[in-house]
């Protein structure tokens, strides 16, 4: 199959359909869909959701868990001219309303665990809209995957809808995507993802030598598909190659496993606590054994796990580095060799700089702010394109890295994560890689804490593993033997799991919030 080049992702549906029409697509529980089911299914959306007002830059949102209702939504909202909003379906009804209520949004497509937020968050929105007496603005339609209530559409009356889509002007520079991503702000910004980052992204991966995905793989989609690596990734790379996907909305491990074994999966993408959790089975080896490789993305993956897991299955681990706003791979193990801590070289087509505050090029050897230029990059975040490229088309990540002897990048922490202690920059990702190399630890994470005589320290939370009666004693211990004194832990929290973000990523941001508001009571004398 030729190179996914597109002006709409929606285009790549099209291809696939017409040249793998009777293979298998979508394998779910209840039903196998081949491409040429998925991409009339999608039509039949497409010219629905138009029906309903969805023009060209409409906005709909999506709170869909991973499923098929999940692809075709977002393929028909692409093929209708519109912008998909994919929101988490862990949100809140309050973060689901002001979410809803900035996009504007034309239409709430929702299902299952998240409905019932969603419906109080299109109320809240209607509550809004009737207060501030916004001329022209409407309450979303909201469509249900299931069983409606008055005022609702279903789901299933898009599947159906007897119509084709119309055309419309759209081109490779039109928003495809606004997905929601902190960054290095606090507040949650929406990246703007055109068709031509996304599918740039498609083609760069599709340029590897070897190619890393074909028609005849079958790919394991258990990842959240609001989440740029599921979306594009998983789902991008099967449009692009007409490579089956098994969908699973949520990682169980003993049915994670079975559906690996009896669909004969073949990649499987995976985040760092599903490998954590996969590297405690028996039997893992027999388990995987159809297994070509495994890609670990989202947040970093251990050194000692990648290396116990490569030794006990014989599958080669890969992984990658990526961001929401680079639609997302930046970097691969798939364009170099797999080794514990790197994170790869660019792909083709990107371009890669480490500089340091001032924006010039570090030494040889340093660490220093990754900064990308590829034709993946986003448009710059809504409203309105700010703070995109700039006008020579480099994009700083905010992320610290540093590159080997051989080539290869290896990240060290997000900027806004170094701790600073007597003036001396300490990475999180430092520390956390000496604890989890004690037989106790099973995950760590390090935060930044007031220090009245350095500034700042470092505080730890550890995870023990099973079976270990883990001290703080123990890990100082520990620390002393790995860590120069000013990297050490002054404050260590033992707790029974660490806080993560659907995709798998430790969730920082609670941690800091929690040690500033104890710091808060020391200083008024409550603790």
């Amino acid at each position: 199959m030729s190179g996914p080049s597109a002006h709409n992702v929606a285009d790549l549906l099209t291809r696939v359909a017409a040249q793998h029409g009777s293979r298998a697509a979508l394998v779910t529980q209840d039903a196998t869909r081949t491409w040429a089911e998925v991409d009339a299914t999608t039509s039949r959306v497409a010219a629905a959701l138009q029906q309903r007002g969805v023009t060209r830059g409409a906005r709909v949102v999506l709170v869909l868990p991973t499923g098929a209702e999940f692809v075709t939504a977002y393929l028909g909202v692409l093929r209708a001219g519109g912008v998909a909003v994919p929101l988490s379906t862990e949100y809140t009804p309050g973060e689901l309303a002001r979410l809803i209520g900035r996009t504007e949004a034309k239409v709430v497509v929702a299902a299952g665990s998240a409905l019932t937020a969603v419906r109080q968050a299109v109320a809240g929105v209607a509550d809004a809209l009737a207060a501030d007496d916004m001329g022209g603005r409407t309450v979303p339609l909201l469509v249900v995957v299931g069983t409606t209530l008055p005022g609702e559409v279903a789901y299933a009356d898009l599947e159906t809808f007897d119509g084709v889509p119309a055309p419309h002007e759209q081109g490779a520079e039109d928003t495809a995507a606004m997905l929601f991503t902190s960054g290095s702000s606090a507040d949650p910004r929406a990246a703007l993802l055109s068709h031509r980052a996304l599918v740039s992204n498609l083609d760069q991966l599709m340029a590897l030598e070897p190619t890393p995905l074909t028609a005849d793989d079958v790919m394991l989609a258990v990842l959240p598909m609001f989440h740029v690596y599921g979306l594009n990734t998983v789902l991008g790379q099967a449009l692009a190659t007409g490579a089956c996907l098994v969908l699973q909305e949520r990682f169980e491990v003993d049915e994670t496993l079975a559906l690996v074994a009896s669909q004969g999966v073949t990649i499987m993408p995976a985040a760092p606590p599903m490998l954590l959790a996969l590297s405690e089975v028996d039997g893992l080896e027999s388990a995987l054994q159809g297994v070509r490789y495994i890609v670990s993305g989202a947040a970093a993956l251990p050194a000692p796990l990648q290396e116990e897991l490569t030794e006990r299955t014989g599958v080669t681990i890969h992984q990658g580095y990526g961001l929401t706003e680079a639609a997302p791979v930046v970097t691969t193990t798939l364009a170099s060799t797999p080794k514990p801590g790197s994170v790869g070289r660019p792909l083709p087509g990107s371009q890669i700089m480490l500089v340091d505050d001032d924006g010039e090029p570090v030494q040889e050897g340093d660490p220093g702010e990754v900064v990308v230029r590829g034709p993946n990059l986003f448009s710059g975040y809504w409203p309105g394109d700010v703070e995109g490229p700039d006008p020579e088309g480099w994009w700083r990540t905010g992320d610290v890295a540093f590159v080997d002897e051989d080539g290869d990048l290896h990240l060290a922490d997000r900027i806004k994560d170094i701790v600073i202690v007597n003036g001396f920059n300490v990475y999180p990702r430092e520390v956390e890689e000496a604890l989890v190399e004690h037989p106790g630890i099973a995950a760590a994470a390090v935060v930044s804490v007031p220090d009245r005589r350095t500034g700042e320290a470092v505080k730890a939370v550890v995870v023990p593993a099973d079976g270990h009666e883990l001290t703080t004693q123990d890990v100082a211990a520990h620390c002393r033997e790995r860590l120069a004194r000013f990297k050490r832990p002054t404050q260590v929290e033992i707790a029974p799991e660490l806080p993560r973000t659907s995709i798998g990523k430790v969730a920082r941001g609670r941690l800091r919030d929690a040690a500033a508001r104890e710091a808060d009571k020391k200083l008024a004398g409550l603790a």
